[in-house]
């Protein structure tokens, strides 16, 4: 009754992107598929997901867009991936939040190489990236309930970029590279940084506060407005830069960890869901940032 209601909202919320067949989220691999850790995802130029924790943990799945799917690769020791992004010459950069560390698989290898690492983080989390290559890396430290972020530059080197925040997870840069957006998943809210020149954070505001359950991942389409997964709720709900909800999208899962976008024109909305350990899809409206900036449009 209550998935009815919301998907009624839904509907008249968006009834001429419905009619159109956008915004209905269907599974796209079997459930199980991956573990509880199912997290990432990200699509690659060929246009395969790719999200970890696939079949096992430590893995990075691929599933091609008809829902077939393997291990890629896994990572070495103890290493257990979360957050993936790829730059816009195609590396892939994993995010190990066991070892403190970011490795980096470059095209055309088979192997990830560790990329950076610093031992004073609580763990990277998710991971945003600028069209010039340079990293940020959300850090939440679960136990306190506070947050840090981190710059990762294309050299490897990792400096502090933020701190006293609260459960940072889901992160995003915008379009024109000049605002660092962040989550805080226990808090409920939505923020924003300006991103100076020399990559440092400064001008934190809020954008959304919510009243009800987590956020967790989050990505901005080529407009800038960002797609949050409400981990609990069992939405995504896109907002417009400024905090205004534009939509909220209703999925057959109630735990969504992440997002990215793919398909032949960024228009698929891919989401990592963990109550069924399954990647689910819908179509948008504009195409994904990330997308944009892999296929050479920048």
């Amino acid at each position: 009754m209550k998935w009815n209601l919301l998907l009624s909202a839904c509907l008249g919320m968006l009834s001429p992107a419905w009619a159109a067949g956008l915004f209905v989220a269907t599974p796209l691999t079997a459930s199980h598929a991956f573990t509880p850790g199912i997290e990432g995802p990200a699509v690659d130029r060929a246009g395969n997901v790719l999200a970890v924790n696939f079949a096992r943990q430590g893995t990075v799945g691929i599933v091609t867009p008809q829902g077939e799917a393997r291990v890629l690769f896994a990572l070495p020791g103890k290493a257990v991936p979360n957050g993936l992004r790829f730059d816009r010459d195609g590396a892939l950069y994993i995010a190990d939040y066991v070892g403190h560390a970011i490795y980096r698989l470059a095209p055309g290898e088979q192997t990830p190489r560790l990329f950076a690492q610093e031992p004073a983080m609580s763990q990277p989390n998710d991971l945003a990236i600028t069209a010039e290559g340079v990293l940020y890396a959300s850090d939440p430290d679960w136990k306190n309930e506070t947050g840090r972020i981190w710059r990762i530059d294309r050299g490897g080197r990792v400096t502090l970029a933020a701190e006293g925040l609260g459960t940072a997870n889901g992160i995003e840069v915008s379009p024109d590279g000049h605002t660092l957006y962040v989550n805080e998943s226990v808090q409920r809210t939505v923020w924003a940084f300006t991103i100076a020149p020399d990559g440092t954070l400064g001008g934190k505001r809020l954008v959304k506060r919510f009243d009800d359950f987590g956020l967790d991942g989050m990505r901005a389409d080529i407009d800038g407005n960002l797609y949050v997964t409400r981990h609990g709720k069992g939405t995504v709900v896109k907002l417009s830069p400024d905090g205004a909800v534009l939509a909220e999208i209703a999925l057959p899962g109630a735990k969504p960890s992440n997002i990215c976008f793919g398909g032949p024109d960024g228009r698929t909305a891919y989401v990592t869901e963990v109550e069924h350990g399954r990647l689910l899809q819908f179509r948008v409206d504009r195409p994904g940032l990330e997308w944009q900036r892999l296929h050479g449009s920048h």
